[in-house]
Order: C-alpha cells, then sequence, then structure tokens
C-alpha cells in the first residue's frame, strides 16, 4: 500500500473513533433528565466526537528552534 493511502485511512479511523468514543459517553455517562446539550441525544453526542477527531489529525505548527 502506499504512504498516502495509509494516512488517509488512519485519518478515517481516528474520525470513526471519535464518533465511538461519542456515542460511548452517550451511553456510558448520558444524562438522565435531557436538560445536558451534549449527552441528550446519540446524534449529537456522536457529531461532538467525530468534531474532535477531526481537530485532533489536524497538524499544528511546529516550534521554530531559536
Amino acid at each position: 500500500m502506499n504512504k498516502k493511502l495509509i494516512k488517509i485511512i488512519f485519518k478515517i479511523s481516528i474520525i470513526l473513533l471519535g464518533g465511538l468514543i461519542g456515542y460511548g459517553f452517550y451511553y456510558f455517562i448520558g444524562c438522565n433528565t435531557g436538560s445536558c446539550p451534549i449527552t441528550r441525544s446519540p446524534y449529537l453526542s456522536i457529531l461532538f466526537g467525530i468534531i474532535l477527531g477531526i481537530i485532533f489529525i489536524f497538524p499544528t505548527k511546529k516550534a521554530e528552534n531559536e
């Protein structure tokens, strides 16, 4: 496999893992009253996890040596 394809598969897997963690957060922690904005719906929890996964895969600026 070529390196570019491996990087794409890795990024997609991180995003999917974020969604899975978001659903796990909804399922195990959740909110019984429905007043919690993130955990009141599994869709919002999954979306929040996916967004965190996307943020995680973006590269950060490397500090320049002074």
